[in-house]
């Protein structure tokens, strides 16, 4: 996918939810677990539930991974199964040396067919830029995280800049913003404007809002560019939104209220 469909999805549907896909047989609801394929069919009630107030689905590959085959092929029929519209990334936050970086995105954007995948940047450009060679696919970096350890080594100071912005720096000799995205937290609204004067175009996937308790009007108001430039990825809140036979129903009233709030946030930023 394009920059430009992208952008056109999310004024189209004046939304630019990303709903998480992290499927755990241990929460799911257990009359789907009677199902041939529980997860499949968990993630396609999800789907019909959403699709047409997102723009984009992220199943976090660990929770598929961890079923072996079955799980793989879960992920596979899940991927044949979201719209064509809709961006796909492939959270699996891959990183290794160029022969293996190479197979890896080979993987993702060939087999599987994803749009996006997320990757660590702590070996280098060689580790980065295979995944950059594949038209209209993106690499989506981790830039500053949201988690608790993302101070062990993301803040880490050295010759005027701290480490995230490092790799914010070194990575646009890499890519540019059609195929670069970059992983910013929502719980550190703020630094998001210091984060725009590096990256001023690129768009931003950003975790934490809503279960780790990031505000979506805060990363509009430090994040937003004038193509929006954000993709909100919300994922427990969504779609362990109910835990019974009406878990979708309950997963689209927590999906309508989010979209919502960004149509009037896009409202007030952009229109």
């Amino acid at each position: 996918m394009t920059k430009q469909e992208l952008i056109k999805q999310i004024r189209k549907k004046a939304s630019f939810l990303c709903v998480g896909l992290d499927t755990d047989l241990t929460k799911i609801p257990s009359h789907l677990l009677k199902e041939k394929d529980p997860i499949f069919e968990f993630n396609k009630q999800i789907i019909d539930a959403t699709y047409d107030l997102c723009v984009a689905y992220k199943p976090n590959t660990a929770f598929y991974e961890v079923y072996g085959s079955k799980g793989w092929e879960a992920l596979q029929k899940t991927l044949e199964y979201i719209p064509n519209e809709h961006f796909t990334i492939a959270d699996a936050k891959r990183g290794d040396i160029g022969n293996t970086s190479t197979m890896y995105a080979k993987a993702f954007f060939e087999t599987l067919n994803f749009d996006a995948i997320t990757v660590a940047p702590y070996m280098g450009e060689d580790s980065v830029t295979p995944f950059l060679k594949f038209k209209d696919k993106w690499v989506i970096l981790l830039a500053l995280t949201s988690n608790k350890g993302a101070n062990d080594f993301q803040f880490f100071e050295g010759d005027k800049e701290k480490l995230f912005e490092k790799v914010l720096q070194q990575s646009k000799k890499w890519g540019d913003n059609e195929n670069l995205m970059y992983v910013v937290g929502a719980t550190r609204p703020e630094i998001l404007q210091e984060i725009r004067k590096i990256v001023p175009d690129n768009f931003l996937l950003v975790p934490g809002v809503g279960a780790q308790g990031g505000s979506l009007a805060e990363v509009c108001k430090f994040g937003m560019n004038k193509n929006v430039g954000l993709l909100i990825n919300s994922s427990r809140g969504i779609i362990y939104a109910g835990n019974d036979k009406n878990f979708a129903k309950k997963s689209r009233i927590e999906t309508q209220k989010i979209q919502e709030e960004m149509h009037i946030l896009l409202n007030n930023y952009l229109y």
